[in-house]
């Protein structure tokens, strides 16, 4: 059974340390919130200089790998050695490769710590290696974060730093930066420093800090779009066009069919109790109401048309049949269509 991130992170903290770690998945974040923990305290800083190894998949085999994993550390307790990037260690995956990692799995020297992080995939779950792993190693499988949870992520990273943040705010961070755990946490952290003492974000320090405009950006875009505001949606719109290089066309047709498809899942439950639409549309409950008021304001039929209008956008976005417009263009033509 995998292990949860933020568990293995308790247990690290507290001092409790494991022989083997195998981090992989598509969120990068947590995978390097715990390779890098081990790789600042599991050591002593005096003791890192002979008993601690930080290696690169692409240029290390597998032996070169138990080599050092079956070393025994050098006037001190333990050794760390870490494998970074290990989704390019050389033939990983083939059956003879992966029978010596799971003999040392099966046996492995208690004084060192081996950490594989593993980015961006997964190992074949019906393969022997990976079940050994979840069966003898703190095996954490790193999944991209859900966009109806991300708001409380946030609001717990924020806390988890003496800060505050309401919901709206969190939401709003959310939906103009995106999944992305470690751009977010980037920025925070950098207004964080900015900041004396706890503080309860806003959106202003959303903007001053992190430079997201709090009412030209692409949450407060679907928003007028779902309530059929076409003043607000061209001067937002109109904004982007001046700024191009902080609003690229491409995610701002993919937050517009995001939006859409919401609203589609709304029109066909719209019977549902707030809990149970809310979990299966994947909208945080603060928020349903927009999207109630937006299938109120577009029939069906129209969400349809929509589809179609997002596919032709998307297309001329990547120079199909685009006929020489330029992205602002085809945003304008695109808002057009939908709110028309």
């Amino acid at each position: 059974m995998a292990n949860k991130a933020e568990d293995v992170l308790k247990d690290l903290k507290s001092g409790k340390y494991a022989p083997i770690y195998f981090l992989q998945g598509e969120e990068p974040f947590f995978i390097d919130q715990i390779s890098d923990f081990i790789e600042s305290n599991a050591l002593q800083p005096h003791d890192k200089g002979f008993n601690q190894v930080v290696m690169y998949g692409k240029d290390v085999t597998v032996p070169d790998i138990l080599n050092n994993a079956r070393r025994f550390p050098m006037m001190a307790d333990r050794q760390v050695v870490i494998v970074k990037e290990a989704q390019n260690i050389p033939q990983l995956g083939k059956d003879e490769i992966d029978q010596m990692l799971i003999n040392y799995i099966k046996n492995p020297l208690p004084s060192t710590i081996l950490v594989f992080a593993h980015k961006y995939k997964n190992l074949d779950g019906r393969k022997a290696l990976a079940k050994e792993l979840e069966k003898s190693a703190v095996f954490v499988k790193s999944e991209k974060i859900k966009d109806n949870i991300l708001p409380s992520w946030i609001e717990s990273f924020v806390k988890s730093k003496g800060h505050a943040i309401d919901n709206a705010t969190s939401f709003f961070l959310a939906d103009s930066i995106g999944n992305n755990l470690e751009v977010i946490s980037n920025e925070l952290s950098k207004m964080f420093l900015n900041l004396q003492g706890e503080t309860k974000i806003t959106k202003d320090h959303i903007q001053k800090f992190i430079g997201i405009n709090k009412e030209y950006n692409n949450f407060e875009l679907t928003k007028a779009m779902g309530v059929k505001d076409v003043v607000k949606a061209n001067k937002i719109i109109h904004y982007f066009s001046q700024n191009p290089k902080n609003h690229p066309l491409i995610p701002i047709i993919a937050l517009v069919y995001g939006f859409f498809s919401k609203v589609a899942l709304v029109h066909f439950n719209k019977q549902m109790a707030d809990a149970e639409l809310a979990r299966i549309t994947g909208v945080h409950p603060y928020f349903l109401k927009e999207y109630r008021i937006a299938a109120n304001n577009y029939r069906l039929g129209k969400v349809i048309d929509c589809f179609a209008y997002i596919k032709e956008a998307d297309l001329r976005s990547k120079g199909v049949d685009a006929n020489g417009m330029e992205s602002k263009e085809i945003l304008r033509e695109l808002v057009f269509k939908i709110m028309h």
